[in-house]
């Protein structure tokens, strides 16, 4: 057997056992997880009971991200109160698609990581595993974000009760090392129907709504921290349009002539936002690159 045949074989074995490890912890759930890379500035959480380190995480710079400077400040501040060790909030990020919601989330791994801020991404339907994902992290020296993306339930769904609970309303109390950010194209998280709102009623002229509409602000006002994002006028979205083709060495000849292409392209996917001015920004440098 030649060398090459033997480091092939020696290969697909590990890829054999690491298959075969993961069938085992999903037989033995109660089997102890392994110790994460605690070195590690970006985790994912990985059923079951295991935090996977990011070995490339997405390095988004703070600097190049344009048009949201009011919201970038405040989650910016509350961020470093945090790091601080001084009281803060749970953010929830909600408004506009494309607007740099999660992106800022990410940007703040990359400027604060060497102050000890981790990234912890946990998908929607896993939040029903908080109890489990902040059980090793109260003794940690570390500062962790829980990172919910593009964050939507439905009624009944149970991995909400568990997000309500580990913001607030829990007998265990959270880790004083952890905050919830949260990004949203609802600003309750919840869908909100029309026949909800006719439950509403006057009380001394006062408006108390109905159980099913409490219910649903009852989850996002345990946030502290509302930062809303919109779509950019005109104005804002071509600048951030020169600011992603500078970055990018891009050549721009006829200003007016790549203005009227950038307005066609938001208008093609019906939005001015930052993904649209990236993703035009990318497609103006390569084409004319060539």
């Amino acid at each position: 057997m030649t060398p090459t045949d033997t480091d092939r074989l020696l290969d697909r074995l590990e890829t054999l056992l690491a298959r075969a490890e993961r069938a085992l912890a999903r037989l033995d759930p109660d089997a102890p997880a392994s110790e994460p890379d605690w070195s590690a500035s970006a985790f994912r959480w990985r059923p079951p009971g295991r935090l996977e380190a990011v070995a490339h995480p997405h390095a988004v710079d703070l600097d190049a991200l344009h048009g949201i400077e009011r919201q970038k400040q405040a989650l910016v501040r509350n961020t470093r109160q945090f790091l601080a060790g001084l009281p803060a909030n749970n953010a929830l990020l909600w408004g506009a698609r494309g607007t740099g919601k999660s992106s800022l989330i990410k940007a703040l791994r990359t400027a604060y990581a060497g102050d000890g801020l981790r990234l912890i991404e946990v998908e929607a339907h896993h939040l029903v595993d908080l109890p489990d994902i902040v059980a090793p992290l109260y003794d940690r020296p570390e500062r962790f974000v829980l990172f919910a993306d593009d964050l939507s339930f439905e009624s009944g769904d149970a991995s909400y009760k568990a997000l309500k609970a580990i913001l607030e309303g829990s007998v265990a109390a959270p880790p004083d090392n952890v905050l919830v950010y949260a990004t949203s194209n609802r600003r309750h998280l919840l869908p909100e129907y029309l026949d909800e709102n006719r439950e509403a009623r006057n009380v001394d002229g006062e408006i108390h709504h109905g159980d099913a509409v409490e219910e649903k602000i009852s989850l996002s006002e345990r946030f502290g921290l509302w930062l809303s994002f919109h779509p950019f006028d005109q104005e804002t979205y071509l600048a951030i349009v020169r600011a992603q083709l500078r970055e990018l060495d891009a050549d721009i000849e006829d200003e007016a002539e790549m203005e009227r292409a950038a307005l066609q392209w938001a208008l093609a996917r019906g939005a001015r936002s930052g993904r649209a001015a990236r993703q035009f920004a990318r497609d103006w440098s390569g084409r004319h690159g060539l």
